[in-house]
């Protein structure tokens, strides 16, 4: 009779048998993660226009507007990478029952989620090409998702 052996590769709760989510489900998370980041955004401008007492911060290169540029983009960092980092998901991802990992079925590091924000620019900028990616890579995985390592999968019940 023929011994069953055990694999060596943990597959930590079974994470990696799940099926990667496909491009439906990536883009409706998106939209419903941009409603709020949206919403996080406007609430930094309004802190920015308070402190300089109503007056807008216009597009002319100074320090200011580049200072403004920036704390948007952090707003963005912190909203992704804390929620990946610590949930594994966001608030849209939570929706659609997707959750984030390592490519060996591990949680996200923050050093993961982090990777993964700084690797999306190259799946979205040239038109969401490596957005796309997914409907015909072998692993159904974005760019940002192969560059960072990680793998977005649909959660069961």
């Amino acid at each position: 009779m023929p011994l069953i052996m055990a694999s060596n590769t943990p597959t930590h709760h079974g994470l990696l048998e799940l099926p990667t989510a496909g491009l439906f489900r990536r883009l409706a998370a998106g939209f419903y993660d941009a409603l709020v980041l949206l919403a996080l955004w406007l609430t930094t401008t309004t802190l920015w226009l308070l402190a300089r007492h109503g007056e807008a911060i216009v597009p002319d290169g100074s320090l200011l507007y580049h200072c403004y540029q920036l704390s948007l983009l952090l707003v963005a960092f912190a909203f992704f990478v804390g929620f990946w980092g610590s949930a594994g998901c966001t608030l849209g991802m939570q929706a659609w029952r997707l959750k984030l990992i390592r490519s060996d079925g591990r949680r996200l590091r923050w050093r993961d989620a982090a990777a993964r924000f700084l690797a999306a620019p190259t799946a979205w900028l040239p038109l969401g090409i490596g957005v796309f990616w997914s409907l015909v890579d072998r692993d159904h995985l974005a760019w940002h998702d192969r560059l960072s390592g990680t793998r977005l999968i649909v959660k069961r019940h």
